[in-house]
């Protein structure tokens, strides 16, 4: 690992670590250096203006200060190009145009160099593109999600019935490469899932959901989890 990248992920462990804080021999294991390396990179992150604070003694170590303002973080080209990867390769993701949107954000204020040679690795990533469901109708599932309004749909089941129903959405779901809405199905009376690409048409109501929970749903599979922060 280039110092560079050292740095960064040195900064990002450091914040996970929050008030308990972080030895510098167990850094200098995390990333195969001595601890003397590993001090003088956290001189460099405190010169740099990151909010470090250390505690000597047993059980002290270093930690980035709780609620303080990072510096802006500088991304390698490979973390660069890892969130392109990501993005491109879930372009079918509730929320996927927003997340472009932020990534290219974090690409716009790269700096000429970084930029240039994540512009050069990306171009030896290749995505197969899923079919996408209509631009419209993802926005509008997706802002009924997020509002909690009752969602009018027209889905055609994999018999090929088409029926037009009112669902109060509850989660997105993602298994075996296909994307669910999954919500209390006022028709039925009941929870079902909706295969997201068999919705063909999609209109937010102005109706408020009833306050139908996600453990109605029941058990997600062992494999599966929450969108939570990667430290979760």
């Amino acid at each position: 690992m280039k110092r560079a990248e050292r740095l960064i992920a040195l900064s990002e462990m450091l914040r996970r670590s929050g008030a308990r804080g972080i030895s510098a021999e167990r850094l200098a294991r995390e990333f195969a250096v001595s601890v003397r390396t590993v001090k003088r990179d956290l001189d460099s992150l405190e010169n740099s203006g990151a909010p470090l604070w250390s505690r000597p003694g047993p059980g002290g170590g270093y930690g980035m200060a709780s609620g303080a303002s990072l510096p802006p973080v500088t991304l390698s080209p490979a973390q660069a190009v890892a969130l392109m990867a990501a993005v491109s390769a879930a372009a079918d993701a509730p929320y996927a145009d927003l997340a472009a949107a932020g990534v290219q954000k974090i690409l716009d204020v790269l700096d000429p160099r970084t930029r240039a040679r994540a512009d050069e690795l990306a171009r030896r990533v290749w995505v197969n593109a899923p079919a996408l469901s209509s631009r419209a109708t993802k926005s509008a599932l997706e802002e009924a999600m997020a509002e909690q309004r009752v969602v009018r749909i027209r889905h055609t089941s994999k018999a090929g019935s088409t029926t037009v129903r009112d669902v109060e959405p509850v989660l997105f779901a993602s298994t075996n490469g296909q994307w669910y809405l999954v919500g209390w199905c006022r028709m039925r009376e009941a929870i079902r899932w909706f295969t997201v690409s068999r919705i063909e048409q999609a209109t937010v109501t102005k109706t408020a959901c009833s306050g139908h929970t996600i453990s109605e749903v029941g058990e997600p599979p062992a494999n599966a989890k929450p969108v939570h922060g990667l430290d979760e």
